[in-house]
């Protein structure tokens, strides 16, 4: 028997008081996939995002985890199932040192495996280390970038949501971003990728979905995508 998608939207509308934000998605993420959502500002990437964790809920459709309706649960719950998002803009805590906020992104298991999953984030982020004593506030953004994916990675998730992670970065940094989502790939995490981005996030995904008006406009290999002539003059700037 074919294993279900560890995602599933099915057939998923979503609204912001009257305006229809997310019209009849589909999309599925497979167990150990890279899978990008590309598309302009104002799409609707990130709202479908939102329906993960019901803000908004989904106003018809399902959202599956495993084969199972998720889409009415509270969001603590649904990080309880392995979920973690890498918020756009980061949203790291200002105020509090880098450790702290690595124990913030414990909240959904407990501390059981705070030391060990600590010291597995050094090595990954060694700036993080040198500055874990730092208020996050006062660091770059390269840096609190790093600390969202570390603090996501706190929770142990089976699967991660990155929303926007280049969004404001230089491109140096933006490149490293990739890189680390990569190496959290091969370490058996499935990658969800929300990204403007279409060049970085179509080279790093397998396969990727185009969003306009909040539709699903195409989808497919990420490699056919980046040949498409029409994803080519709108999203790569190649004509």
């Amino acid at each position: 028997m074919q294993e279900k998608p560890l995602l599933e939207f099915v057939g998923v509308h979503a609204h912001y008081g009257p305006v229809e934000a997310l019209k009849s998605v589909n999309v599925h993420i497979s167990r150990g996939e890279i899978v990008s959502l590309i598309g302009a500002n104002g799409a609707g990437k990130t709202t479908l995002l939102s329906t993960i964790f019901g803000m908004p809920r989904a106003s018809s459709g399902r959202v599956l985890h495993k084969g199972e309706d998720i889409s009415g649960l509270a969001t603590s719950r649904v990080a309880r199932r392995g979920i973690a998002l890498v918020p756009e803009g980061r949203q790291i805590y200002q105020d509090m040192s880098v450790e702290e906020n690595m124990m913030m992104g414990t909240t959904p298991i407990g501390m059981a495996h705070f030391e060990e999953d600590r010291a597995t984030m050094f090595d990954l982020f060694p700036r993080l280390k040198e500055r874990r004593n730092q208020t996050a506030g006062t660091m770059s953004g390269g840096e609190q970038q790093m600390l969202a994916i570390a603090r996501a990675m706190m929770a142990r998730p089976e699967l991660i949501l990155f929303d926007e992670p280049s969004l404001g970065l230089a491109p140096l940094v933006v490149k490293r971003v990739f890189e680390v989502i990569s190496e959290i790939a091969s370490m058996g995490k499935t990658i969800f990728l929300v990204e403007q981005n279409a060049n970085h996030a179509l080279k790093l995904s397998q396969r990727a979905y185009v969003m306009v008006n909040g539709a699903i406009h195409l989808s497919g290999e990420s490699a056919a995508l980046r040949d498409n002539e029409e994803v080519r003059k709108a999203y790569l700037g190649l004509h």
